[in-house]
């Protein structure tokens, strides 16, 4: 907040940031924070971050079983490919609400909207 650089309709909040979750689970917006300038050269997380490869996803996830909890929690899927939902479950990547936490602990961001997800496409 404050930073001459940021447009002014963001400098009294902070630039915002969009975090994507996976599959089926949340995404965030926050805004940065001078906590960020100060020590983590303006940045925050932009994800929460693989889990588990790609490689290892394919062989151990079942692409039907991982699109049907994904509707189980209400996002309706698209992919161009089923091996891409294996790749992209919720369970390939650390909890995003973790990450987030973390960060707006941290003071390098600071949370302001959950996001529901509705609809998933892949591919």
């Amino acid at each position: 907040p404050g930073h001459a650089e940021l447009p002014e309709a963001y400098r009294e909040i902070g630039q915002p940031v969009l975090v994507g979750g996976s599959m089926g689970t949340c995404s965030y917006v926050l805004t940065g924070t001078q906590g960020a300038m100060d020590k983590s050269f303006g940045s925050t997380c932009h994800g929460a971050g693989r889990a588990m490869s790609r490689t290892k996803a394919l062989r151990t996830l079942d692409a039907h079983t991982v699109l049907q909890s994904v509707k189980d929690v209400g996002c309706t899927t698209r992919v161009a490919k089923q091996g891409l939902a294996a790749e992209e479950a919720p369970e390939s990547y650390k909890d995003v609400s973790e990450v987030v936490d973390t960060c707006h602990a941290a003071g390098i961001s600071k949370k302001c909207v959950r996001l529901r997800p509705l609809i998933c496409i892949k591919g």
